[in-house]
């Protein structure tokens, strides 16, 4: 049975430890930071990743010892179910921006209850922006409320995404989203998946698309668009696996009905995907 707990107390006490949290990783521009790779070349970690990450385990579990964390550095738990109360913790998403601009990077936290988002929070470190909701309660931008989600025409939106997306690559074929762009106002990519569902959230985008995701890179963000009435999903439209890697498209109620209908299904249909788009 889970604990009853103060939904109140968690939400202060994050952004509180976020915000501390804001403050050392821009006094570490100041100094010099420790490179690392992981799977790739360009999956990049820093010891400022790995000393954020940390530091949240450490405030979590001093403060809510029954709390769970999902960290992308590896210091949390291991979580095989959703039951509880799950932090899913991205100290720095976008290390690449972090590490070569100093710039467009989040720390993400989505806190869910088994396995309902219950907070949220994207804070934009740098431009001192934090994309925060408790369910029911609305979209917050720092202090102040944001405006549900509006209905945009395609003409007229604008879609995150990824160039490899639509161009050659072993995951989608480009058949699938190249007519798209064609038909939207433009595109956009910041190199962040949290910052990209936080403006999706906030009504700088109308939709985003991404072919491979943690939990920890979209807990926060598929909070944040559905309580301010968009939708998110993967990109053929399933229900967000929380405890593994997903594809994922988020955008307004309208953008992501009528890309799904218009451009994603038939695509299915032609078996345009190289893999199965749920797929990880």
């Amino acid at each position: 049975m889970t604990q009853h707990t103060n939904w109140d107390n968690v939400y202060e006490d994050a952004i509180r430890w976020i915000r501390e949290a804001g403050q050392e990783i821009m006094a570490s521009f100041r100094t010099s930071f420790k490179i690392d790779t992981k799977s790739n070349p360009n999956d990049l970690v820093t010891d400022i990743d790995k000393q954020t990450e940390k530091f949240f385990i450490e405030k979590i579990k001093e403060a809510y010892p029954s709390h769970r964390i999902m960290g992308e550095e590896g210091f949390g738990d291991n979580i095989e179910q959703l039951n509880g109360v799950i932090w899913f913790l991205d100290p720095i998403d976008g290390t690449m921006n972090f590490v070569h601009q100093q710039t467009n990077f989040a720390i993400s936290i989505g806190i869910y209850e088994e396995g309902v988002g219950k907070l949220a929070f994207i804070y934009d470190v740098t431009k001192d922006e934090l994309y925060h909701c408790k369910k029911g309660s609305g979209v917050y931008l720092n202090d102040e409320k944001i405006k549900p989600l509006k209905t945009t025409n395609l003409s007229e939106s604008l879609l995150a995404i990824n160039a490899t997306w639509v161009t050659e690559n072993h995951r989608i074929d480009p058949r699938t989203f190249s007519p798209l762009l064609k038909k939207i106002r433009g595109t956009r990519s910041y190199g962040s998946a949290a910052i990209e569902l936080a403006y999706v959230a906030a009504g700088r985008l109308d939709g985003y698309v991404s072919l491979r995701l943690a939990p920890w890179d979209f807990a926060a963000g598929k909070m944040l668009i559905e309580e301010g009435g968009g939708i998110c999903t993967t990109v053929d439209n399933k229900e967000i696996d929380l405890l593994d890697k997903n594809t994922i498209f988020a955008g307004t109620e309208l953008f992501h009905t009528e890309v799904q209908k218009e451009y994603i299904q038939p695509a299915l249909d032609q078996n345009y995907y190289l893999r199965t788009p749920s797929s990880r």
